[in-house]
């Protein structure tokens, strides 16, 4: 299980990375398609896909001539119950926080 968090956490620590998965929330895409709102080339795109795609977080699949991705959730199950084990902590409350910093800013 370390393993694969390590992987889908190194995946999700690039912010294309997870840009890209936003995009996939939505529906499947061609390849072109998700690397067209990038400054990027198409081979560094496919090379953030290839991350995704070994970290398990999309897959990839030929239709025809055009390679397609699609969203795959289950992969993040793990992480997130990772990280559902520090829920345990009570929730900032940054509005409270930032009128707490304006008090003590103020003195």
């Amino acid at each position: 299980m370390t393993t694969s968090l390590d992987t889908v956490f190194a995946a999700l620590a690039d912010p294309t990375r997870r840009a890209i998965l936003a995009m996939l929330l939505e529906d499947d895409m061609a390849v072109t398609d998700v690397a067209e709102p990038f400054e990027m080339s198409l081979a560094a795109i496919s090379k953030h896909l290839m991350i995704l795609t070994k970290a398990g977080l999309i897959s990839q699949e030929k239709r025809g001539r055009v390679k397609w991705c699609k969203l795959e959730p289950d992969a993040l199950r793990d992480a997130s119950i990772w990280m559902q084990g520090f829920g345990q902590f009570e929730a900032v409350n940054l509005d409270a926080f930032e009128a707490f910093l304006a008090t003590e800013l103020r003195d």
